[in-house]
């Protein structure tokens, strides 16, 4: 008998085991390849665009035109689509009956069943174009600016305004109000204050005969 039970609690650890690696290679999967691709294909092509758009074509208009109709394509998709599904997050925007404008910033409740069903990988790919397009825009704006090409200005601060809007609005998805972002710098300050002080009073303790 006590074979069968040392044998059950092998199998229960196996078992286990085997679970955790199925869920691990289910979250370095892309689930949504399609949103993972329209997620970099707009905002990569406006930055190759605007890079390569004075070999490209001898018109400043068409250019133009070309990088501000992906910057909004970009804009609603990332907007509307690509966050949701990668990293269940939304923000929109609304109006009441009174007329006065009202900021929404959603974030899907995380459930054991979602947790084990989440990309990390789509994770990754979307916080990594989020970030850093709206970067690089930056720098094309101080870019144009010091250089003189006022033509381009225009075009360079709608990229840093439509994808910063993005960039702001999942970050308020993500951490939630500066209510809820101080209150956040606070526990952490605590708790980090507490750990030390317990450290301290534990080489105290010891060195005390």
């Amino acid at each position: 008998m006590p074979t069968d039970s040392n044998d059950d609690a092998e199998d229960v650890s196996l078992f286990d085991a085997e679970e955790e690696t199925v869920s691990r290679s289910t979250r370095s999967k892309i689930r949504h390849p399609v949103a993972s691709f329209f997620h970099l294909f707009f905002r990569v092509s406006a930055i190759i665009v605007y890079l390569l758009c004075e070999l490209l074509s001898s018109s400043f208009i068409a250019c133009m035109v070309t990088i501000i109709l992906l910057l909004s394509c970009d804009f609603w998709a990332v907007k509307n689509v690509t966050g949701r599904l990668m990293v269940g997050l939304r923000w929109w925007n609304h109006i009441d009956e009174d007329g006065k404008s009202h900021w929404v910033f959603e974030s899907r409740k995380a459930t054991s069943q979602e947790n084990k069903s989440v990309s990390e990988a789509e994770s990754r790919i979307f916080w990594l174009g989020l970030i850093a397009c709206p970067v690089l825009w930056v720098i094309f704006a101080f870019s144009a600016l010091f250089s003189f090409r006022v033509k381009w200005l225009a075009v360079v601060i709608m990229g840093v305004v439509l994808q910063g809007a993005n960039l702001y609005g999942y970050i308020r998805c993500k951490v939630g109000s500066r209510k809820n972002l101080t209150s956040m710098a606070t526990s952490y300050l605590g708790k980090q204050f507490l750990r030390q002080n317990d450290e301290w009073l534990g080489e105290n303790s010891h060195g005390t005969p």
